[in-house]
C-alpha cells in the first residue's frame, strides 16, 4: 500500500489534534506564486521549504517566500556550498514530492532549520506534503511542529 505524503503529514498532525487544519486545494500550491494566489495572501507569507544536500544527507530550510538563499551565509553556517537536491533526489531524500516538501515528518535523519526571514510574520503557510496543500501556523507553532534544530540567517536581505 502506498501512503501519500499528505496522509503522512495529516497523521503527524493528528497527534496534536491539528490534522483538520491541513488544507487541500483544487488548484496547485506547488510554487510560492501559486500558493499565494490559492491562499489569497502575499508571497512573503508562504513558508517555502528548500531542500539541500549536505554531505550524504539532506537538510530542509524553511524561509519566507520572498527571499533567496545567500550562498556566502549558507557556506559560513554549514561549511559547504549550498547545493539544492536535484529533481530526482528530492522525494528520495526528503520523503516529499517537489512542490510539496515540508518540515513536518520528513524522512528520518533529515534536519529542519528555520530562517529568520519568517520572524517578521505572526502567521505563515508551509506546505503539507503535496503540491496542493498548506497549513496556517503561528511562528511558535511552526517552531514546535517542524521540530527545527535552530533559527538561522542564510537569506539575502
Amino acid at each position: 500500500m502506498i501512503i501519500l505524503s499528505i496522509d503522512k503529514v495529516k497523521a503527524y498532525f493528528r497527534q496534536f489534534n491539528m490534522e483538520d487544519k491541513v488544507m487541500e486545494f483544487p488548484t496547485s500550491s506547488a510554487t510560492v506564486t501559486e500558493a499565494a494566489q490559492t491562499l489569497n495572501c502575499e508571497e512573503a507569507r508562504i513558508a517555502k521549504t528548500m531542500s539541500f544536500k549536505l554531505n550524504d544527507t539532506a537538510i530542509l530550510v524553511v524561509m519566507a517566500g520572498d527571499v533567496r538563499i545567500d550562498n556566502h551565509k549558507f557556506k559560513e553556517k554549514f561549511h559547504k556550498k549550498a547545493t539544492m537536491l536535484k529533481g530526482d533526489e528530492v522525494e528520495t531524500y526528503t520523503g516529499f514530492p517537489i512542490g510539496g516538501v515540508c518540515p513536518f515528518a520528513p524522512k528520518d535523519g533529515v534536519k529542519v532549520y528555520l530562517d529568520i526571514s519568517l520572524k517578521r510574520f505572526d502567521t505563515v503557510y508551509p506546505a503539507c506534503g503535496s503540491r496542493n496543500s498548506a497549513i496556517k501556523l503561528t511562528i511558535p507553532e511552526l517552531e514546535k511542529y517542524s521540530k527545527a534544530i535552530e533559527w538561522i540567517d542564510i537569506s539575502k536581505n
